[in-house]
């Protein structure tokens, strides 16, 4: 099998590469902090020009590409590049609006082009990664639906032009039937937002939903039948994280390797210790593993529900281990250098830390795995 890039994704990670190289730096993601905005304005522009954004979605949807290996390849160069940027809230919102069909194609074309920023609201205090789990209700009145419920760490939530959230129309709070998706404008009435900077970068936000009305055209799908929709959307976020997850790794590898070619003990580079080099083996076996369960994954996001679903379970499970991995040993190899707040090693493992707790973690995904029957 041949695990080449096609011509035009080459040319989009070569391109993609040499822009975050200059865009992607520690003084681009401290203006954001300073600014306490959810991605530097300058890079989300840049982006967007490149037409980074359209390579998420298909040609019928408005981009380009769409598949599972373009997300890899756009999202192992932001990990590479340690960039803090929305694009995984533009993967699962973006990926609602789009499955809802035309009636929402001008939003998503704003989307694509840069000029309108979407938050996914989809997690509560008390679902921890149930999907199903929704207590946040929706009910008719005339044509409109009132909405009462919370939302925990909506990503971007505060900064966002428009809201992509989940809320049960029917049924009890576990049941898979019975959840419906609305588009609704960020600063509506009834939204109260917590805003917060998150631990890797970025700013994430509580939301309290109190008597949000929102009209019959806000609604995205079938009323009731949106967890198929939300559950393929966060296994394409999945696809799209555990690839950042491989590029953080890889920056982190190479950083360490660096280090250990210039440190010097003993009269000569602590990369000539024999223990070392086998340390650094093993980390780039353990990646490659990695690279090639984010593979698997991405070629298997279209087959039928329990088999992507497997795929997903068992590449996030392995990536959160391999990350743990990576990310200790990087620190350990470094000695007290990787502990420091100015070393471009301390942001890389927050960044991998954080990725193993989004969209569920490895301990979540392994009993997953199992419950779908992968394992006799």
């Amino acid at each position: 099998m041949n695990f080449d890039l096609t011509e035009e994704r080459q040319m989009l990670q070569d391109g993609l590469r040499r822009y975050l190289v200059q865009a992607a730096n520690p003084q681009s993601r401290a203006a954001a902090v300073e600014a306490e905005a959810a991605v530097d304005p300058e890079l989300w522009g840049g982006l967007a020009e490149m037409g980074v954004i359209g390579a998420l979605f298909t040609e019928e949807q408005g981009g380009f590409g769409g598949a599972g290996f373009d997300l890899a390849v756009v999202f192992e160069e932001l990990g590479r590049a340690g960039a803090v940027t929305p694009l995984l809230e533009v993967v699962l919102a973006g990926g609602l609006l789009a499955q809802a069909g035309d009636a929402h194609a001008d939003l998503l074309g704003e989307v694509i082009a840069g000029t309108r920023a979407l938050a996914y609201a989809h997690g509560e205090p008390a679902s921890r990664y149930d999907l199903s789990r929704v207590e946040t209700t929706a009910r008719r009145e005339g044509d409109d639906y009132v909405i009462d419920g919370r939302k925990a760490v909506v990503v971007g939530g505060a900064q966002a032009d428009m809201l992509v959230l989940s809320a049960r129309t029917s049924g009890e709070r576990d049941d898979a039937g019975g959840i419906s998706l609305f588009a609704v404008p960020a600063d509506s009435a009834g939204l109260q937002w917590r805003d917060y900077p998150l631990a890797d970068g970025g700013r994430a936000a509580e939301l309290v939903i109190d008597g949000l009305r929102a009209g019959s055209g806000s609604l995205l799908g079938a009323e009731g039948g949106a967890h198929d929709a939300i559950e393929y959307a966060q296994a394409r976020g999945t696809a799209a994280l555990c690839a950042e997850a491989l590029g953080l790794m890889e920056a982190a590898r190479a950083l360490t390797a660096d280090y250990l070619r210039t440190r010097k003990q003993f009269g000569q580079p602590i990369g000539k210790f024999q223990a070392l080099q086998h340390r650094m083996a093993d980390m780039l076996i353990e990646i490659e593993q990695a690279r090639s369960a984010v593979i698997n994954l991405c070629g298997r996001l279209q087959l039928s529900r329990r088999e992507r679903e497997i795929n997903v379970s068992a590449t996030k499970q392995l990536v959160g281990r391999v990350a743990r991995h990576v990310t200790e040993e990087a620190i350990q190899m470094h000695g007290g250098i990787g502990m420091t707040e100015e070393y471009e090693l301390a942001h890389l493992a927050r960044r991998l830390t954080m990725t193993d707790h989004r969209l569920g973690d490895s301990t979540y995904h392994l009993g997953r795995f199992v419950a779908l029957g992968a394992v006799a």
